[in-house]
């Protein structure tokens, strides 16, 4: 296994008196996909903006390439190749597809007065990378709101490994989708770790984490609940870890002994 490219440890942030995560150590190596797995309020929100710079932790220690940071922005994050892909995605229905992929970071040709936005070379650029994730791209003019949910992360996808990401963290990019625009999302996923790219893929879907997952965190209640390798667990343990049937079942004994003293007094 290679040396992780992230290190997380004894990471703990708190907001006033609200303890959002308590003493949190995780690392994320190259060439896998650690999946990030929580329900809502498990904390893995806060885990994020950790991670993409755009919240600093209380305490703990990040590590990036076996060095300490401590950013002051996300900008600051995706320069060291820390990409974060949310779920509304930030691109722009109406704008074209190529115009969407360089936004911000339009290609230019020519110098000094002279100089302009070089189209054909964006246009054959974005042809090619979408290319690469298996999206044939036949109109680059098209707007990006014609695209399906599927193609629409595959941009996303795309753009930030065209821009030198060394770490992808997808944020719920099944969500929203059916079942075949899943699929073709986990495709992605694991070309992007074919790739060489460190994975960070959150879902609160165990199905989907299963399929493309090497490593699986689960978070409950801003604490790490369990973590294992993909030989080392089944999917009916995600599946229980997600739910809380380990909860639930603690809960339906306390309600049959309440039932069962109810019924003993009448």
């Amino acid at each position: 296994m290679e040396q992780p490219i992230i290190e997380m440890r004894g990471i703990s942030k708190m907001f006033g008196s609200v303890i959002a995560l308590r003493n949190i150590s995780i690392s994320v190596s190259p060439g896998e996909v650690t999946c990030l797995l929580g329900d809502n309020g498990a904390g893995k929100s806060t885990l994020i903006k950790i991670l993409s710079g755009f919240h600093r932790p209380t305490e703990g220690q990040y590590l990036f390439e076996g060095k300490p940071v401590a950013f002051s922005s996300p900008r600051e994050a995706l320069a060291l190749g820390i990409a974060t892909v949310y779920q509304d995605l930030a691109l722009i229905p109406l704008m074209s597809i190529w115009r969407n992929f360089f936004l911000g970071s339009e290609p230019k040709k020519g110098r000094g007065p002279f100089t302009r936005y070089d189209i054909e070379f964006a246009k054959r650029t974005v042809r090619d990378e979408m290319g690469k994730m298996g999206i044939d791209i036949r109109d680059p003019e098209q707007p990006v709101g014609t695209l399906s949910g599927g193609e629409r992360q595959s941009l996303a996808i795309s753009r930030a490994i065209y821009f030198g990401a060394k770490v992808l963290i997808l944020d719920e990019p099944t969500a929203a989708l059916g079942v075949k625009q899943a699929g073709t999302v986990l495709k992605y996923v694991v070309q992007a770790k074919s790739r060489g790219l460190a994975v960070i893929f959150i879902t609160h879907n165990p199905h989907h984490a299963f399929v493309v997952g090497d490593r699986y965190i689960i978070l409950k209640r801003g604490r790490v609940y369990g973590e294992w390798h993909k030989d080392e667990v089944e999917r009916d343990v995600l599946i229980r870890g997600m739910s809380g049937a380990d909860e639930l079942d603690v809960l339906k004994d306390e309600l049959d002994r309440t039932l069962n003293q109810e019924m003993l007094a009448t």
